[in-house]
């Protein structure tokens, strides 16, 4: 098994060989959170853009709208 940090430097050796090629653009995109309802407790996908970790979401179950936390 992989540990989290072998995963990391092998991500950051690929996205150097990559830039390095200057054929692939990388970006950074938009963050999802699986949020947890607080009246129901259903899980929801919320997608957050990049640096904002409190966003308002509506539960997909029940209706309610939310913050994430």
């Amino acid at each position: 098994m992989v540990d989290k940090q072998a995963m990391r430097e092998e991500a950051e050796r690929l996205m150097r060989e990559a830039m390095a090629k200057k054929n692939l653009t990388v970006k950074q995109g938009d963050t999802r959170i699986m949020a947890t309802c607080g009246k129901c407790g259903a899980e929801n996908k919320v997608k957050a853009p990049r640096g904002e970790t409190r966003v308002k979401f509506t539960c997909k179950e029940c209706g309610v709208v939310q913050t994430t936390i």
